[in-house]
């Protein structure tokens, strides 16, 4: 039961986390949609940035996963590229959630150190990843693959910020595509 609590806490932390980020974490409210006693929580993660902590390195694990996992089902790079925004559609998908990265990132002043670090490393993650994707796809040369990615994810999830606050998914679809159009993205 114990292994089973942990994955059930963060898997409902990181859902209010998406929602209401760092300072919306409310252990006694996560305690209760587990059910289970506060208290309990804390056997798993003595305070609430250690849970955040844990949430975020959860997040950029599975994020990591996912895309390892796009570059290998569709075995080509442009294809892949063409696929990276779907993440981000996702959480948009699940309740008009944000990129746990993102939300955590517009925070990024008032967290732990903790949480910090694996706010960047999500980042990093998604950026290496891309940059490769770009270098494989001849899109860039080495030099220009780190910019060019940086740039995507920016666009990528400044689109689905834009498109939670209207609760309009269908603003995020326009946006990509325009991102394709202008070359940002393989069309």
């Amino acid at each position: 039961m114990s292994g089973s609590a942990r994955e059930a806490i963060l898997a409902a932390g990181r859902l209010s986390a998406q929602s209401h980020g760092y300072g919306g974490l409310n252990m006694r409210e996560l305690a209760t949609e587990v059910g289970i006693k506060a208290a309990s929580i804390y056997h798993h993660f003595p305070s609430k940035a250690d849970l955040a902590a844990a949430i975020a390195e959860r997040y950029w694990q599975d994020t990591k996963a996912w895309l390892e996992e796009v570059a290998r089902d569709e075995g080509d790079p442009k294809t892949s590229l063409r696929k990276y925004p779907q993440t981000f559609r996702t959480s948009l998908e699940n309740g008009n959630r944000l990129c746990l990265g993102s939300f955590l990132g517009a925070e990024y002043d008032d967290l732990p150190e903790q949480v910090r670090q694996q706010v960047q490393t999500f980042a990093d993650v998604n950026i290496a990843w891309l940059a490769e994707q770009l270098l494989d796809a001849g899109l860039t040369d080495k030099k220009g693959s780190e910019a060019r990615a940086r740039s995507i994810f920016a666009a990528i999830a400044g689109a689905q910020l834009l498109a939670r606050s209207r609760s309009d998914i269908s603003l995020f679809d326009v946006m990509i595509d325009s991102y394709q159009t202008a070359g940002l993205l393989p069309g």
